[in-house]
């Protein structure tokens, strides 16, 4: 059992899990730390259990839950998201508790056919904006948060403790019994997850600023207790498309080597000049630590290899990633190679063509197979104009 620490709320109990066998979120993501399936019980007069786990962990999610019940019987299963690593266990659940009530809204239900063949008709609550459920002290609103991430979405609200129940928001890649810092491993997966619903994002921060909250109980990461205003402005930020902070990403391909040389030469430049760099070979390294940077900083240079007069493969996987998740407002610079017909520059620039409000710098560098007296000239050019912008 994933033991956290919960807000200071006595019939609150967690029954979360902490997976360590994955390697891939979504068989996408790389999660070096693991993950948590988070889930809730609250012990109130009634019992309402909030969301149930992964389907590797079901049988652990109940185990768990069956201890926090101590012989009691649950009444309500809230389901707030029905993506299945958080709503496997629904139907182990309504098998094991007969009498148990499944709340969630019209469009999770529909969805519960689709992933289980049943939409429990007789035994559901059909919830929306603004409905409540009374447990006894404690009374759950719910908040409608469609496309953060997926179109069914509920957040709930105790509104005696202030705690919010808050779906995939707020959450994060690692178990909790990893102790690392949150900002980065959250913007990992707040850009790669929702990231392109920044305007859904937006809207429900407006839900939330309306109401007080003491804690942010997630689905996947650590409960987030006070002071929430370093989590809230960072996800202003990242759902307004806003970079957090003053920097250059340096994106880059390079297949001999030569790529490599021109880049590191420039962030060298950019480093004595005072200038936060963060690096990332695309090839090699973990592509959506990349696209985190390009979004967490304010400016961007590119640099690849002209390939089948294109630009080279992990490249492009990585202006498609960004695109994908409406890249928009930031300064970019280009670096291209080509020995013989350099178009690497206009291939990264096709790929960025959906993003809105770029501007690009000049001059873009080209190198032909290897760095020289003129690219290089270029180079400190390009590196005064990142310096200025």
């Amino acid at each position: 059992m994933s033991r956290q620490t919960l807000p200071q709320v006595p019939y609150l109990r967690s029954v979360s899990v902490n997976d360590h066998q994955i390697q891939r979120f979504e068989a996408h993501f790389p999660v070096p730390s693991g993950m948590s399936y988070n889930s809730y019980v609250l012990l109130d007069e009634k019992i309402a259990v909030l969301d149930t786990m992964d389907r590797f962990f079901v049988e652990d999610w109940l185990r768990n839950l069956e201890e926090e019940l101590a012989g009691r019987t649950p009444d309500y299963l809230v389901v707030h998201h029905m993506e299945p690593d958080h709503s496997s266990g629904i139907q182990a659940a309504m098998e094991k508790y007969p009498n148990l009530v499944l709340v969630s809204s019209a469009k999770a239900f529909s969805m519960m056919k689709q992933f289980i063949g049943d939409e429990y008709e007789g035994r559901r609550m059909v919830v929306q904006e603004g409905a409540t459920l009374p447990l006894g002290k404690s009374t759950l609103k719910f908040i409608a948060a469609p496309m953060v991430h997926w179109p069914e979405v509920l957040l709930s609200y105790d509104m005696t403790n202030r705690v919010l129940f808050s779906a995939d928001a707020f959450g994060k890649f690692g178990a909790t019994d990893v102790m690392e810092d949150w900002d980065d491993e959250a913007r990992r997966y707040y850009i790669g997850i929702v990231g392109k619903y920044g305007m859904q994002v937006q809207n429900v921060l407006k839900k939330a600023a309306e109401l007080e909250i003491d804690a942010i109980c997630p689905l996947h990461g650590p409960v987030l207790t006070p002071p929430l205003d370093h989590f809230l402005s960072l996800y202003r930020a990242w759902s307004s498309y806003a970079p957090e902070k003053k920097g250059v990403t340096l994106a880059y391909t390079s297949v001999y080597g030569h790529t490599e040389e021109a880049v590191l030469l420039l962030k060298e430049k950019l480093e004595q000049a005072g200038q936060t760099v963060a690096l990332w070979n695309l090839a090699y390294d973990d592509i959506w630590g990349a696209v985190a940077d390009a979004f967490r900083y304010d400016r961007l240079v590119l640099a690849t290899t002209t390939y089948n007069m294109g630009i080279f493969p992990p490249m492009r996987e990585f202006l498609q990633s960004l695109t994908d998740r409406n890249f928009q407002n930031r300064t970019v610079g280009l670096i291209e190679n080509g020995s013989w017909a350099p178009a690497a520059a206009k291939g990264m620039l096709d790929c960025l063509s959906a993003a809105k409000g770029l501007t690009v710098l000049e001059p873009v560098v080209t190198l032909k197979s290897a760095l020289n007296e003129e690219s290089k000239e270029k180079l400190d050019l390009l590196a005064r104009a990142v310096l200025k912008s």
